[in-house]
């Protein structure tokens, strides 16, 4: 059996101890001083979670292309550059990105990734290829083909993803996307949506959706997050991607309000993969919210936001962790 030792990440907070493992398996927690010479000792984590990434666009970063800095003509579908490469794309260059990145995250402790994938029914194919080799957990959030409404896609994309990650309201006929979002519910999938990233966007249409999280909400006003913490909807945020266009969420704000804030790395074109890099630029470039607190909203807060098991690092638990250099916040130990 080989051990760990530090301070362990729990539900309760930081505290002193040890994990004893093997065979990818917890066999003892202790507190206090571990009985044998560990492997590693630092900060003790469960495996990250990536809560936003475009990991179909990876192979962009392998092209000598200069991207513009503007939200519509970049990414906005369906006229955005990204889209134009996507469809000029061949299919082993996708897949071969995609790859890359998932490589990527397993080595900086992801073992968890929210994908918003687009290109419908090919691109979940895509993105179930590029991961079949590799020992990582994808939760795919899939889309139309195209902006346009069709019971028979939705349908064929729910039984093959895990719900509809959907752009913005602003691309969309309003009537065509609520389709979609029930669609998305009664199927008990789940369904969330890019919102207030380049403009603000009415909040009550967003909510009437019933999202089970947004991402960015950069240009929310106060009132606007105010009705998403009293609908208990978490934000999740993409602070390097948005530096990108020279936009920045109010993270002191959404504090003071109390609206549970998760961290994804958004478009793999942009920014890494790395859900440590997203955590270290936030750290560097926001207050409010300090180390032990953001570790725990992307390790056990999105694991929540996810409906997935949170009694985690204990006896008879997988071994599913990441020890952390307490200063540097980079990984000493990888369990997966």
């Amino acid at each position: 059996m080989k051990f760990v030792s530090g301070e362990i990440l729990t539900n309760d907070g930081l505290q002193k101890g040890y994990l004893g493992f093997e065979r990818r398996g917890i066999i003892e927690v202790g507190k206090g001083t571990c009985p044998r010479k560990s492997v590693a000792k630092g900060l003790i984590i469960p495996t990250f979670v990536n809560m936003h990434t475009h990991i179909g666009d990876s192979f962009v970063k392998y092209r000598n292309i200069t991207l513009p800095r503007s939200i519509e003509e970049l990414v906005a579908p369906p006229n955005g550059l990204k889209y134009k490469l996507l469809k000029d794309a061949s299919e082993k260059e996708l897949i071969d990105g995609m790859e890359k990145s998932i490589a990527f995250m397993l080595k900086s402790g992801t073992n968890i990734f929210c994908d918003f994938r687009e290109d419908g029914i090919q691109g979940i194919c895509y993105l179930k290829t590029a991961k079949d080799l590799w020992n990582i957990n994808s939760f795919i959030l899939s889309r139309p083909d195209k902006i346009i409404y069709d019971k028979n896609e939705i349908d064929l994309l729910l039984k093959n993803s895990n719900g509809i990650g959907l752009s913005s309201i602003s691309d969309w006929d309003y009537s065509e996307i609520i389709k979609i979002a029930k669609q998305t519910k009664n199927k008990k999938k789940i369904f969330a949506i890019h919102a207030s990233e380049r403009v603000r966007e009415d909040i009550d249409l967003i909510l009437d959706l019933k999202p089970d999280f947004l991402v960015h909400m950069v240009k929310a006003s106060e009132s606007d997050l105010v009705c998403v913490k009293e609908n208990n909807i978490p934000i999740v945020l993409c602070p390097r991607s948005n530096a990108f266009f020279g936009i920045k969420p109010n993270v002191a704000l959404m504090k003071k309000i109390g609206v549970d804030i998760l961290l994804g790395t958004d478009n793999a074109m942009l920014s890494s993969v790395s859900i440590l890099d997203e955590i270290n630029y936030f750290l560097k470039n926001f207050e409010g919210i300090g180390k032990s607190e953001i570790l725990y909203k992307t390790t056990y807060g999105a694991r929540k936001a996810l409906n997935l098991e949170c009694d985690i690092l204990g006896p008879n638990s997988k071994a599913d962790f990441v020890v952390l250099d307490e200063k540097t916040l980079q990984p000493l130990y990888i369990s997966v």
